[in-house]
């Protein structure tokens, strides 16, 4: 079939009906939410919007208009009568593993149907959170805290989550990047297609139910791409020069995030920018999940010259390929060919496209390309391993990778993030547990067991060490010092969901590196 043919059917399939999202806190709150973002009521901007309100909001509008609150502390108690403040502390145990197995019951949600006015989104069955000030589900940590799960033998839970995520796209059309109203204008990176081969499918039903959740998140994704001409980008989907088609991190908003509305708006004022364009590349970076990081930033030493969505990143678009080949071949199972060859034929249609890019033989790494600039990004990240994890890399350039993974981003306490000690949290010298996942998965698939496990272990001791000092399980670390991380737009966090479940996976993995043997 040729591609253009191929353009109209995926066209064809990528037209679909969405639910109008509901209002978040900055559309219900108006004034009073602006008031508590710009006094820094809390010191975490999300923790206003994670709050319950204790009445209906246009009566808690009135209330405010009436009191008129005009000092910091009238303000903070206003909103404590009117709100419930969330807030949690993880349990202690003596040992990693068995703090591990404590914490999935703490982190552990019933389904939740919220009050009115809430920012929150129902959900119909448990589910697991991150955990600190991240009260609510969260899309690509769910998959890295499933691996935990499924090494502890919860199999029911990662099928509840599921459940969750389906229900969340029949809703909205896509998984936003967290439960909450205002992140609903946002993904985050797509993991759907791995979370689902981890279930227990055990029947028919249930598997046409994940492929109709497969092929609604395609849509999402891909939405738009049947009206680009030759060039240009519209909402996640770029047009390369030849004709091919990648993806990009987007949202569909151009305003301060609700959660980070102060840090966005001072951003946007350094900039010397238009206000939009900096909110719409904050935006994006969040969907990316690395918010933020030299990878989205021309100068790394400032956020305000962020342009994530110039960028056309090696992981997004390895995730995407990925979700095309397991498409193909579930639409194949079912015997419906002409979905399954259509499907095969983007994914390899992407491929080359992303060997064509995104590939740099002389650096030895897969790259973020710069689709304005037309050229690929200089910060050699994490991401360059992607390829290997879903299986797109070819052998030669597995081993090239390997080279210049273990000469560049090899710490002694795990993988780094970048080469960059730019101040942002996704940047050197921490290290993130989903990042160690993809890394020690994708080089076991082409062999290379040695270097995966040396980061393993490294990992392993920098958790373990934390884990002694402090009691907790930590969102980041600094891989270089092994020891808790640092940087970013809020304090480190504890819990927590993706760190419990690639440090239980690892051990699944590889016994003979648990501390307690």
């Amino acid at each position: 079939m040729k591609k253009k043919v191929i353009l109209p059917l995926l066209a064809a399939l990528l037209c679909t009906a969405q639910t109008a999202p509901p209002p978040g806190p900055q559309d219900l709150y108006g004034p009073l939410f602006q008031a508590v973002q710009a006094e820094r009521i809390f010191p975490d901007g999300k923790t206003f919007v994670d709050a319950m309100p204790r009445d209906r909001p246009d009566a808690i509008l009135a209330a405010y208009r009436r009191e008129n609150p005009r000092s910091k502390a009238a303000l903070r108690a206003f909103v404590l009568r009117h709100f419930d403040v969330p807030g949690e502390a993880p349990p202690a145990e003596k040992s990693l593993t068995g703090h591990i197995a404590a914490l999935w019951p703490q982190l552990m949600r019933p389904a939740l149907k919220p009050p009115a006015g809430s920012s929150a989104l129902a959900l119909p069955a448990p589910y697991v959170v991150p955990g600190g000030r991240f009260r609510e589900i969260y899309y690509w940590d769910s998959y890295f805290t499933m691996l935990g799960l499924k090494a502890d033998g919860h199999d029911a839970l990662i099928g509840s989550m599921l459940t969750d995520f389906e229900s969340l796209i029949d809703r909205y059309g896509h998984i936003p990047n967290g439960t909450r109203t205002y992140y609903l204008s946002r993904s985050q990176p797509p993991f759907l297609s791995q979370m689902i081969d981890l279930a227990d499918e055990k029947d028919a039903a249930t598997a046409a139910r994940h492929l109709a959740a497969l092929r609604a998140e395609y849509r999402f994704w891909m939405a738009g791409a049947e009206t680009l001409s030759k060039a240009g980008a519209v909402r996640r989907v770029v047009r390369m020069p030849d004709g091919s088609l990648l993806n990009r991190y987007w949202d569909d908003r151009a305003d301060p995030r609700d959660e980070s509305w102060a840090e966005d708006v001072a951003t946007a004022r350094e900039s010397n920018r238009p206000s939009a364009e900096i909110y719409r590349h904050l935006r994006a970076g969040a969907e990316s999940g690395w918010d933020f990081s030299s990878r989205w930033l021309i100068d790394p030493a400032r956020l305000a010259t962020i342009h994530t969505t110039d960028i056309v990143p090696i992981d997004l678009n390895s995730l995407m390929w990925a979700m095309e080949r397991n498409i193909a071949r579930r639409c194949q199972a079912t015997g419906d060919r002409s979905c399954a060859s259509i499907f095969d034929r983007a994914a390899q249609q992407r491929a080359r496209a992303i060997h064509r890019y995104l590939w740099l033989p002389r650096e030895g790494r897969f790259a973020d390309r710069d689709h304005v600039r037309a050229q690929a990004t200089p910060v050699l990240s994490a991401a360059t391993l992607f390829p290997l994890f879903v299986g797109l890399a070819s052998k030669a350039q597995a081993d090239a990778i390997a080279g210049t993974v273990e000469a560049r981003l090899v710490a002694p306490g795990g993988l780094r993030t970048t080469e960059m000690d730019s101040g942002q949290q996704w940047d050197r010298p921490n290290g993130w547990a989903p990042l160690q996942w993809i890394a020690i998965d994708g080089l076991e698939r082409y062999g290379k067991r040695d270097l995966a496990k040396r980061i393993a272990a490294g990992w392993v001791r920098t958790v373990d060490a934390a884990f002694r000092s402090t009691g907790k399980m930590l969102e980041k670390y600094d891989v270089e010092e092994q020891q808790p991380g640092g940087g970013g737009e809020y304090p480190l966090q504890d819990g927590f969901g993706w760190t419990n479940g690639v440090t239980r996976a690892i051990l699944h993995r590889y016994p003979d590196l648990d501390p307690a043997r």
